[in-house]
């Protein structure tokens, strides 16, 4: 009976050590995930705080954030190339390539606190004169532009009609001295010099 009573007696100590320790262990994991968690939380602040701080500055991993932040922003020139949207691959002949060419000329943009857009689109022998509007990026969406180039009255161009649509090419995070570019389509909206109206070429505005 004695020995029943000590080995029951040792049995009950040993069980209440385990379910102690078990409560001790549970207690220990709950502060090592909570200070887990605490110190996950101050690094991801940090270094979103950090990622803030050089998005401020303009500066972008690998390189400079060359991206146009707002419509005014793309106030200046730019150097204009339309193509024809040709299917057929260039492969080595060089009059092909220059064969795609549809204009080459410069943009010349003014854009207002309002975003509309005053401007010209200059080439050697001609021009048009702009007004549009420009849609600042927002959820998601990149910057916009949508212009409509006007013939000048007394010239070469006068009673020209040019519409354009373009957005603000992708910056990539990792990329390194890229220059902000529109990229967008070109409709002959009226016809003139025996050309007919609707024919549409895709244009590449790279900023001086």
């Amino acid at each position: 009976m004695i020995a029943a009573h000590v080995v029951n007696s040792r049995e009950d100590h040993l069980s209440k050590n385990i379910v102690q320790r078990r409560g001790d262990y549970r207690v220990r994991r709950k502060r090592w995930l909570s200070c887990a968690r605490r110190a996950t939380s101050e690094r991801v602040r940090f270094w979103r705080f950090v990622l803030a701080l050089l998005m401020s500055v303009g500066i972008g991993i690998g390189g400079l954030a060359a991206a146009p932040n707002s419509p005014q922003d793309i106030t200046g020139k730019w150097t204009y190339r339309s193509f024809h949207n040709n299917k057929n691959l260039v492969t080595d002949n060089d009059q092909t390539a220059l064969g795609l060419f549809f204009a080459e000329a410069t943009f010349t943009f003014d854009v207002a606190a309002d975003n509309t857009l005053r401007g010209t689109i200059d080439w050697s022998g001609g021009g048009l004169d702009l007004h549009g509007s420009v849609q600042p990026a927002a959820s998601g969406a990149p910057l916009t532009v949508q212009i409509v180039g006007m013939g000048r009255a007394g010239t070469a161009t006068q009673d020209w009609e040019y519409d354009y649509f373009g957005y603000l090419a992708h910056t990539w995070p990792q990329g390194v001295g890229q220059v902000p570019a529109l990229v967008g389509s070109v409709i002959r909206a009226k016809p003139h010099n025996g050309a007919p109206a609707g024919y549409v070429a895709s244009f590449i505005a790279v900023q001086q």
